[in-house]
C-alpha cells in the first residue's frame, strides 16, 4: 500500500521509499525514513497535495511523492 492510498486520519509505518534520486534525499532530509510512522492529516479535494503528520510535525506532499512511499497500515 501507498502513502497516497491512506485516507485521512489513518496511521501508517513507512516500509520501503521508492523514489531515487534527488527527491529520495529530499524526502529523507525531511525526515521521511523507513521505520518512521506516519498519519494522513487531510487531502486536498482535488486529491493534491496531501498533508501527513511524521516525528511531530506537518509536512504536504504532492500525490507523486507519496505514491513512491509504501506504508503498512497501523490500526
Amino acid at each position: 500500500m501507498n502513502l497516497s492510498d491512506l485516507k485521512p486520519g489513518e496511521h501508517g509505518k513507512i516500509t520501503k521509499m521508492g523514489a531515487i534520486g534527488p527527491l529520495k534525499r529530499r524526502l529523507m532530509d525531511m525526515g521521511v525514513l523507513v521505520g518512521e510512522k506516519v498519519k494522513v492529516e487531510k487531502i486536498a479535494p482535488l486529491g493534491d497535495p496531501i498533508e501527513v503528520t511524521i516525528k511531530n510535525y506537518n509536512l504536504s506532499l504532492r500525490k507523486k511523492e507519496a505514491e513512491g512511499i509504501e506504508v503498512e497500515v497501523i490500526k
